[in-house]
């Protein structure tokens, strides 16, 4: 049996890899009097052994049996993962083994499992692969302590049906409790304790609090906010080392850095932005130009493993919505220390990269550095300035003009540069909403994205792919971003449904990576661009973070990473600090190993996941919200999908998308052509398609639902 090591005096002399390596020896469930007899333990043990086992069942590595026994989790046919539930209400398990397919559970085999819950699922027999089914037999961690949920109806004297509103969370709540200091009223949104399981889709639960009217725009946002569990306050510890900070550099950071307040640096932002973490400055020489691309220390005030670096990587990124921003630090160093503000000394790690006069890459250096902002710019004055060439404007901006001409001009090159080696640039508008004094939107317009925007962008990719390439030169442990190239068959399916708008006949033939950018260029300027682009996004796989050198499809680039946003990203923080230790900057002779790098990276790929998620429901509701106004307007739009069930449109006049139900259409029975993806009237041959463009009014909007409900005008296609 298992060897026990010697211990000091008073300390147990097993440990939990003991009692795994009992279980994996005599090859059975084991019950609590067999540990003792097999590990020659005293019971004066008890309380060691009992912890241990609770702590390896917390685990997932042992589970109890229906006899009391023990038997280990991967020799029972059983798997530790978490249970994600589709809005369709079946789920799967992501099992914590990566090396195996996710497993399908059934609505009826969750048990008491809720979406995000960490479980034991049993597979069944029969399926292999991806078509492995299971039924949770245990539910080892719960996603989450408190639900938001909508009231529905008054049940009996203090009780309340309500429905949670997160739609993966399918059952009913029966809500009860004194919290709140008046009855709250139908739709309103509360925070309640699940408790017990009272029957079949229904629990009980104990009131919190109410979050406020279900119509209320700020109400919405910390909705979505609970609901994809992103933080919304800094632990004590945290918010104490970020007040501990100056609040400017002192004149010993700016030791050991070459000194740039002389240069006229500018930052180049979103009128709204409050922190500023990337700078700019291009001189044009002889036979080329020069750029510096300046970017906030933020690793000088936080050390590896620090309370701060902690939380930022617990966060892993900022977190934007329409009214607010739930930073990845605090504020005293996203919106002050580490923000590059105007005409005042901020420190910064700099990418100085010459280009020749086509715009060809020469050579870069790296180096800590302290400048000085001369101006903090917007996208509005860079547009009327440089683009529509405002004398008002440039005469605002004067002290700067020379040298943004020149960004503009290299700027124009490195864009040229991407497009030939087969960079693919989607442009699918954002929506800029406007809201009223109590944060309700009364406008959702198109955000304008002029070369303003991508002056920074070209920028910041050529300052990305600058330090990427110094560090695998050097060998140096950080983060990829890359992009896998999509697949073919994906492909085939896009330039299907491409041939079958009314552009089909100008785009290629051949379905291939190569010819996307093709596709885009042809749709530029066209009533079918929108969808078009958002097609081809679909289309493409996941960006994501990884330590593994790999290739960045969309932007075809060979060598990629993410060095310019350390204040809302922590991938560039980890750079920053492969950067000092590459550059033997003192303090930075030990950074994370790869392994490490690597965890952390998988991490932020699931956190960016979160952000994306939650950022495009928040839209969504925000956008519902918007359109009950709208109810009974009339608009024109574009065939933005198609299923067998109706078609979307997305709208012209309002950026917002909505659905015409077949079941409002009266005038014949569709038929849908899946190969074709397209709706066919049986009688009249009538045919709604990719990129039609109709006229609709909006008939009801659900904001629990998300969803915007149309109806065809009598002229449904414009001319």
């Amino acid at each position: 049996m298992v060897k026990k090591k010697k211990k000091r005096s008073g300390e147990c002399p097993i440990s939990p890899k003991d009692i795994l390596e009992l279980f994996r020896e005599v090859k059975r469930p084991i019950k609590m009097n067999d540990f003792y007899r097999f590990l020659h333990l005293s019971k004066r043990w008890r309380r060691d052994l009992e912890g241990m086992i609770e702590f390896l069942e917390k685990d997932g590595k042992i589970i109890r049996l229906r006899g009391g026994a023990w038997g280990l989790t991967k020799n029972l046919h059983l798997l530790t993962g978490k249970l994600q539930v589709q809005r369709s209400g079946v789920g799967f398990v992501l099992p914590d083994d990566k090396r195996r397919a996710d497993i399908f559970v059934a609505p009826h085999a969750f048990g008491n499992a809720m979406h995000g819950d960490t479980v034991v699922v049993a597979l069944l027999p029969g399926g292999k692969g991806k078509n492995q089914e299971g039924r949770i037999v245990r539910i080892l961690e719960r996603a989450r302590d408190t639900i938001s949920c909508r009231v529905l109806k008054k049940m009996g004297k203090a009780g309340y049906i309500c429905r949670p509103t997160d739609s993966r969370l399918n059952f009913s709540v029966l809500a009860t409790g004194d919290a709140l200091e008046r009855k709250p009223r139908k739709n309103e949104l509360l925070m309640v304790e699940p408790g017990e399981l009272v029957e079949s889709g229904l629990w009980s639960a104990t009131i919190i609090e109410s979050l406020g009217a279900e119509e209320d725009g700020n109400v919405q946002e910390r909705l979505v906010k609970i609901n994809h569990d992103i933080p919304t306050s800094f632990p004590d510890e945290v918010i104490e080392a970020a007040k501990a900070l100056p609040s400017v550099p002192s004149e010993e950071d700016f030791a050991d850095r070459i000194d740039l307040r002389t240069l006229d640096f500018v930052t180049i932002d979103g009128a709204t932005a409050r922190d500023f973490d990337d700078a700019v400055y291009v001189e044009e020489q002889r036979d080329g130009y020069r750029l510096w691309v300046a970017i906030a220390d933020v690793s000088h005030y936080v050390p590896e493993d620090s309370a701060l670096d902690q939380e930022a990587v617990h966060r892993a990124n900022s977190y934007y919505f329409p009214q607010s921003v739930e930073p990845m630090f605090p504020v005293e160093l996203s919106n002050g220390l580490c923000s590059l503000n105007p005409r005042v000394p901020r420190l910064a790690m700099v990418a100085e990269t010459y280009f020749y006069a086509d715009g060809s890459y020469g050579k870069s250096k790296f180096y800590p550095a302290v400048i000085q902002s001369k101006a903090r710019l917007t996208y509005g004055q860079i547009k009327r300035a440089l683009l529509d060439k405002d004398e008002k404007e440039r005469a605002v901006i004067s002290p700067v003009l020379p040298m943004l001409e020149r960004a503009e001009e290299l700027a124009r090159l490195l864009k040229q540069k991407r497009d030939d080696r087969g960079s693919l640039d989607f442009d699918v508008p954002e929506a800029a909403v406007t809201f009223d004094v109590a944060g309700d939107p009364i406008a959702i317009d198109r955000k304008v994205r002029h070369f303003g925007h991508m002056m920074i962008e070209e920028f910041m990719i050529a300052a990305n792919e600058a330090v990427a390439r110094f560090l695998t030169q050097v060998n140096a442990a950080f983060l990829y971003r890359v992009h896998p190239e999509p697949e073919l068959e994906k492909l085939s399916g896009l330039f299907k449904m491409l041939h079958r708008t009314e552009l089909g006949e100008a785009f290629p033939n051949e379905p291939s990576a190569k010819n996307l950018q093709k596709v885009l260029k042809i749709a530029e300027g066209t009533e079918q661009e929108f969808v078009v682009n958002r097609l081809t996004l679909r289309t493409m796989m996941q960006a994501q973070y990884t330590a593994t050198h790999q290739t960045h499809f969309g932007l075809a680039s060979d060598c990629y990473c993410h060095f310019t946003s350390p204040i809302r990203r922590y991938a560039d923080l980890i750079v920053h600090r492969a950067l000092k230790h590459a550059l033997k900057v003192k303090g930075y002779e030990h950074v994370r190993e790869l392994d490490k790098i690597q965890t952390i990276g998988e991490h932020l790929n699931k956190r960016e996941r979160v952000a994306m998620e939650a950022e495009r429901e928040i839209m969504k509701r925000i956008t519902a919200l918007y359109m009950l106004s709208q109810v009974g307007a009339e608009f024109t739009g574009v065939v933005s999908g198609v299923a067998e069930f109706g078609f979307w449109v997305e709208l012209e006049e309002v950026m917002a998308e909505g659905m015409v139900r077949l079941s409002s259409i009266d005038d014949d029975y569709y038929v849908y052509l899946s190969e074709r993806n397209e709706l066919i009237g049986e009688r009249t041959a009538r045919r709604f398609a990719l990129g039609q463009v109709v006229k609709v009014w909006v008939s009801d909007v659900n904001v629990a639902r998300m969803e915007i409900n149309l109806k065809l005008r009598e002229e449904d296609v414009a001319d």
